[in-house]
């Protein structure tokens, strides 16, 4: 007896069957933002402070609870630390408040005079334009302190909330790890502590890479800064730490503030030289600590990571452009494992030469 061939779709349809899934599940994504963002947060978290809680059940015979309690404890005093030395840097630039005032007064007088010059428009004009902008701002002054004390009271719970994931997934991963067991089958077992082996150890590293890459960075700078002999060399060079590891675009949030800083407190020179140095620190960091220390972690091309931050900020805003690489190193993780998505791994990594297969030589008689 024949068995039935079995039916493939045709291409079209499995191809809208696909477009269909990824635009069903980005809607889903989008939808459950607010317990998305601190979850997939505190699971890099959670993954990070892994062999710190392994450490101090195993080593000192602590309960999980305590343990992933005070894991936290660590991570929050960690931050801490970091907030308390820009805090004290940004307090002694306020200790020049006013000196920063007629810098930025006499800035503004020279743009005025240029701007009568090139445009012909008088500095009385001038003056009204910024009076009545000044009006509009100081009239929705409340609404303004509203919705910053809104943003700011939402950004606090945030963070308690990626503290509280944190914890739940440390104390629950063993439940969380058997579950991904059960949920896939005996048979698939090898495969999923493959890849959750490897998931774990590539975030650990990425984390602990950018880290790593942040205070390299933020001594260069401030090296840097120093030896142009700028005031605030200290504050700028942790400015440009901390905002380097934003991919790409923190490079020109870091510029601008630090050439705005130095303007203000010292001659246009120094300025000029802290925006040479930033560029020249940030093309070293891209083409030779990046790829060193960061990129030989998680082996994505520029193409597929650069694609994933402009639609993490699409999706999530600034999270998701924080979240979109360790999330597209896990799925290339999972593709590489999978035989029927291994094309999709190959074209997520760094790999630009495709061995093609030996052919085989005809025997002749």
């Amino acid at each position: 007896m024949m068995t039935p061939k079995k039916t493939i779709a045709p291409f079209y349809e499995r191809l809208s069957l696909v477009l269909i899934g990824i635009l069903a599940l980005g809607f889903l994504i989008i939808q459950g933002k607010e317990v998305l963002d601190p979850l997939i947060f505190g699971f890099l978290f959670a993954i990070l402070l892994l062999p710190v809680a392994g450490f101090l059940e195993q080593k000192l015979r602590l309960p999980r609870s305590v343990s992933s309690f005070l894991s936290i404890i660590l991570l929050v005093a960690f931050i801490g630390g970091v907030l308390y030395l820009v805090g004290s840097q940004i307090s002694k630039l306020t200790d020049d408040w006013p000196m920063l005032q007629k810098q930025l007064a006499q800035s503004r007088d020279n743009i005025s005079e240029w701007i009568q010059s090139a445009f012909q428009l008088n500095l009385e004009k001038q003056k009204a334009y910024v009076d009545n902008t000044a009006k509009k701002i100081m009239s929705s002054g409340t609404e303004v302190i509203g919705t910053t004390f809104g943003a700011v009271s939402s950004l606090m719970l945030f963070y308690v909330f990626i503290m509280i994931f944190t914890f739940f997934i440390l104390f629950y991963r063993k439940l969380l790890y058997g579950f991904i067991l059960q949920a896939f089958g005996k048979d698939n077992e090898p495969i999923v502590h493959d890849i959750v082996e490897n998931i774990q150890s590539i975030l650990r590293q990425y984390i602990l890479g950018l880290l790593l890459e942040m205070i390299i960075v933020a001594c260069v700078a401030c090296t840097a800064f120093w030896m142009i002999g700028i005031k605030y060399a200290a504050l700028l060079g942790i400015i440009v730490g901390l905002f380097n590891i934003i991919p790409y675009l923190g490079i020109f949030t870091a510029l601008f503030l630090s050439v705005l800083i130095t303007f203000a407190t010292g001659p246009v020179g120094n300025a000029v030289e802290v925006g040479l140095s930033i560029i020249v620190i940030h093309a070293l960091d891209a083409n030779i600590l990046l790829p060193t220390v960061v990129g030989s972690k998680v082996r994505l091309n520029a193409l597929i990571t650069f694609l994933g931050i402009v639609l993490g900020e699409m999706i999530w805003g600034l999270s998701g452009m924080f979240l979109s690489i360790p999330i597209t190193a896990i799925f290339k993780i999972i593709f590489d494992r999978i035989e029927s998505t291994k094309p999709w791994g190959y074209l997520l990594g760094g790999d630009y030469e495709f061995k093609k297969p030996a052919e085989k030589k005809m025997k002749t008689e």
